[in-house]
This record gives C-alpha cells, structure tokens and sequence, in this order.
C-alpha cells in the first residue's frame, strides 16, 4: 500500500471479497512471440507475506517517461521517489487456491501503460472469485516491456537458457505527418492475438499441461489444473484495452462478454461490429467521450444483442488505472489523475457494475446481482447511456 507513512491517504485499495489474493508473473518463451502476463488470483492464506511490488522494473520509468515526454533521468528519479516503493494488496506468489472452479477474466491495458497498472481493478475480481491474466502487450503500446532471447554465444541449447539476454520494448510514438489509423489496427491485430494466446496458455494450465516460465519464480502452477471454469471466460480492457476486447470478442467465441472501460473505438475496423455476438458492457467516464467515439460504440447495438452502456459521473479516463490512488487531490486534478468523484467511488461503481454484468451473463450464482442496478445506469453517480450530446437521429 505505499510507504506505511502514505498507506492510509494514498494506496491501491484492497478486494473487498472474501477471497485472500495473490499475484504472479508468467512469461513463456525465448521469443517476442511468447505470453506475458500478471496473474492475480485467489490464493492460500498465510502462504506468503510479501505484497506485490507495484512496478517492478526501473525501465518501466523510462517508458512512462517517453510516454509522458520527460526527460528519461528526470523520469526515473520523479517516478523512482513517488510510486519506487509501491505495493499493491496481494501477496506476491501465494499458493493458489485450489478446490472449485474460477471464471477467468482476459484483461488488456491501456495506451501507454502495462500489466501491473490496473492492479485495483484486477485484485477486486480476484478477491471475488475470478481469476485475472494482465496480459502486457508488445505491440509497442506499451510504456516499456520486455522478453528473454536465448543468448546466441552459447554453442548448448541448454545452456542457451541459462543466461538469456533481457531485450526491452518502448513506446513507438506517432511520427510527423502519421496516421494513427493504421498504426494502431496494426497494433489491434497483435494485442488480440495475445489476448488470445493467453487464453489458450491458461488453459492449457488448466488442463494439465506442463509450463515453463521463463521467468523462474517460485509458484506452482500444478495447482491451477481443473481450477478454471473454462465455460465462463470474459475480456475486460480499458481504453485501447477495451477497442482490444472488442476485437477478441469478435475473433473468440470462447469469451462468453466483455467489458469496455472507456473505451477508445479509432483502431476498430468497420467490419469488427457485425461481428460481436457476445453481451457488452460499456463503461464510460463523464470526461473522456466525444460524440464521434460514442456513436462507433452504438454501431455495436443491434437487434437481439446485447448492449449496456453507463457513464460515471464526475469521473476522467485516468479513473480506471491504478495512478488514481496514488496521486493526492491537487495532483490529481492538475494532471488530470482524478475527478469530482473521490476515485475509490468511481472504481467502486465500474467494479460492483462490471461483478453484476458478469453474473448475469456468466450465468454466477454469487450475489453480484445485488449491483444489477448499475448495470442500467440507476444510482447515485452514474447515468444510462452517454453525458454525450450525440445527433439527434443517433440517440
């Protein structure tokens, strides 16, 4: 939760479900082509004390520093004295906890961002039940990420896999005079195929199958076997994330819904909306949304599918990731981290709507219906549909 100073004003809120949580990494592979990815799931009491470092790695500074067009040395040193010591509330390689079967959730990150970020949302699922995969994407979307090549000084394959060499992955910035167009479906096509291959991936898991994760932690992922409800999948994502989970939806048939948090529509080709059957959930901010990137979001509506879409009042695209926690109220507001609404309301509202859709088209038997209100847009801070003023002959 932070620095014990910070902890209490400034941290990544727990789960409030009755299931502890843990989190790992996976990463397959000595390749680009390889599944990375932060599981979080319910794990085994007392099997671990040790929280979960929120970001891992000091490149992943020098990414959001090219992100954010900093200076990398100013960077490091302003994200390495702010949020270097981090954590969020699940213990870092706790023992899954096996015995029942866990709906999955495929979750996809944001422009700019990672596979830890959306820490917030992901341990509320965990803690509710479901098991989480963050995949991070190497679509040069991403802030930074990285793979292990096996180095090729080594004449052994075995030895080759003994000391691979670490390549990282920056953001890839628009150049003068580039569409984004076709950067960022090009970019789609990639983020689904891995959202994708980690489904296969975890399934794999599920059934038995042997992994080897480049990453050597300590975590047994035997345990996993039979654990996962593999008739109750979702994709959930936000911003790019969520056009991402749209699309997987469309190439899928195996995520049974999906949830678009903010989505941002521009990499969505127009073929892509004919082609999701699957039950949607939009959640909007009151800040974000344009009226152009609405309407593509209602061009997914149509008879005999179903669509739900709210809007959180009070609430700015940076609502959903997990920096929303971490910055103080004047922060917040100058860069635009946070909104009117207090940020543990706004989370608290996407997550209780986004628990209610899931039971219903998972077909749960949890009491998430208790939020099904929300679903249509119905209590305090949130409004059905879009705060967008859209043509009228589209509304």
């Amino acid at each position: 939760m932070g620095s014990k100073s910070s902890a209490k004003l400034y941290g990544i809120p727990e789960g409030k479900g009755p299931y502890s949580v843990g989190c790992t990494d996976l990463m397959t592979d000595y390749t680009i082509q390889g599944s990375f990815f932060r599981l979080y799931y319910p794990s085994q009491n007392g099997t671990s004390s040790e929280e979960t470092k929120w970001i891992p790695r000091k490149e992943y500074y020098r990414g959001l520093s090219d992100f954010l067009n900093m200076y990398r040395m100013l960077g490091e040193t302003f994200f390495q004295y702010y949020v270097g010591s981090v954590t969020c509330p699940a213990k870092w390689n706790a023992a899954f906890k096996p015995g029942e079967k866990y709906p999955l959730i495929i979750f996809s990150h944001g422009l700019g961002a990672f596979r830890t970020i959306y820490s917030a949302i992901c341990i509320e699922m965990a803690s509710q039940g479901f098991i989480v995969a963050a995949v991070e994407h190497r679509d040069k979307s991403s802030s930074a990420t990285y793979y292990y090549k096996e180095n090729p000084v080594c004449e052994a394959q075995e030895e080759a896999t003994e000391n691979p060499e670490e390549e990282w992955i920056y953001y890839r910035k628009l150049k003068r005079g580039e569409l984004e167009f076709p950067l960022r479906h090009q970019q789609l096509q990639q983020r689904t195929e891995e959202c994708i291959k980690a489904l296969d991936l975890i399934l794999d898991i599920n059934n038995g199958n042997h992994v080897v994760n480049v990453l050597s932690l300590n975590f047994d992922w035997t345990l996993l076997k039979e654990s996962i409800d593999s008739d109750r999948i979702a994709v959930m994502g936000h911003s790019f994330g969520a056009a991402t989970a749209i699309k997987t939806l469309s190439k899928d048939a195996r995520f049974k819904c999906g949830i678009a948090l903010d989505a941002w529509m521009l990499p969505l080709d127009d073929e892509v909306y004919s082609r999701v059957k699957q039950p949607l959930l939009f959640i909007n901010s009151e800040k974000f949304q344009w009226a152009s990137n609405v309407l593509k979001m209602k061009k997914l509506y149509s008879t005999g599918k179903i669509r739900k879409m709210i809007t959180i009042k009070g609430s700015v695209h940076q609502s959903f990731p997990d920096f929303t926690f971490l910055a103080g109220n004047f922060v917040g507001k100058i860069f635009k981290l946070q909104g009117e609404i207090d940020p543990n309301i706004a989370i608290d509202i996407s997550n209780k709507a986004s628990l209610a859709f899931l039971q219903q088209h998972l077909g749960l038997k949890k009491d998430f219906d208790q939020w099904d209100a929300l679903v249509d847009g119905e209590g305090h801070n949130v409004i059905p549909g879009t705060n967008t003023d859209l043509p009228l002959n589209s509304a």
